[in-house]
């Protein structure tokens, strides 16, 4: 009994030295970042951006890996059922941690539980865009239109539960206006078919639509945030575009499994504020029209808490569910 309560305590000591251990080792192969959507998105720009930067924070290779399906639902249970060891982590965004907990019935996972939380990287202004042969030149022009069209039209966005899809809910019900909801599998393939007028009204974030709006192929109605954009400051918001009161925007931030161990989560955490704070990386962002944070892992726990609670009376307003 002796011998075997002896080697019990051996084995549990070791395990006890064996996470600072790892965590000390930490990376020694490259890290997956999982982007919960589609490439040419929003998401995915800033996850590739961010990537590169961390990579050489790390000296270990950042691999972005698009997991796309469910409104960035498929890609953050994956990440969440993922050996909690910091090699697998989630390019998390508003839909993935605060809007699934309204929108579905049976919420996929706690945004608060099932993961450990890295850092709150940019926030992101949301976009209302139409192709250009579109008739509609304003909000207050798209309006009408709906309203003397209805059940004509349709919106693009990034998928069931994104920001964007609810952004798109929310015009609705403000505006009071009808328009058929078209998903996508991320802002890549919704902004192919509004390139080509397939469906000529979409709900963007901005650093994926910028490019798209200074070449013209997309027409910028309003931003979906209270101030202008920086990078925009042209194009009013939805407030100031006949819509009073409407409000919606997104933002990025990295989280790992719950369980990973806290050394490496920290390890994680200052690679990404470093990486977004150099210079060159925080210019790129502001060029789309990323706003750079970087915060501390609790900070962020705190984030999605409010953000969880702030958005479940809209989604509730909105009337976007799903099963």
């Amino acid at each position: 009994m002796k011998s075997l309560l002896s080697t019990l305590a051996i084995a549990a000591g070791a395990l006890v030295v064996s996470l600072p251990a790892m965590a000390q080792d930490f990376p020694n192969k490259p890290i997956n970042l999982v982007v919960p959507f589609a490439a040419g998105g929003s998401t995915d720009l800033v996850g590739r951006i961010v990537a590169e930067a961390m990579s050489a924070q790390l000296g270990q290779q950042v691999l972005v890996v698009n997991q796309a399906g469910a409104g960035g639902v498929l890609g953050a249970t994956a990440v969440a059922d993922a050996a909690p060891d910091g090699y697998t982590i989630l390019m998390g965004t508003i839909a993935t941690h605060a809007l699934s907990a309204s929108l579905y019935a049976t919420p996929p996972f706690d945004p608060s539980a099932d993961f450990a939380p890295i850092s709150l990287l940019v926030t992101v202004p949301n976009v209302l865009l139409v192709n250009p042969d579109f008739p509609a030149t304003n909000v207050e022009e798209l309006i009408a239109l709906l309203k003397a069209e209805p059940e004509t039209h349709a919106y693009a966005s990034s998928g069931n539960g994104t920001p964007l899809h609810l952004s798109g809910e929310l015009f609705k019900s403000m505006a009071g206006v009808d328009m058929v909801h078209v998903p996508y599998q991320g802002s890549g393939p919704a902004l192919v078919d509004a390139l080509s007028g397939a469906v000529p009204i979409i709900f963007d974030n901005l650093p994926s639509a910028t490019e798209h709006m200074k070449a013209g192929t997309l027409r910028p109605l309003a931003v979906t945030t209270l101030e202008r954009a920086a990078s925009f400051p042209d194009v009013p918001t939805m407030d100031e575009a006949g819509v009073p009161g409407y409000e919606t925007n997104t933002w990025n931030a990295l989280f790992a499994p719950a369980g990973t161990p806290p050394e490496v989560v920290a390890k994680l955490n200052q690679a990404a504020v470093a990486a977004i704070n150099d210079p060159a990386v925080h210019e790129r962002l502001a060029e789309v029209g990323a706003i750079v944070v970087g915060s501390t892992p609790e900070e962020l726990a705190t984030h999605v808490a409010t953000e969880v609670e702030r958005w479940a009376p809209v989604v509730e307003a909105s009337g976007a569910t799903i099963l």
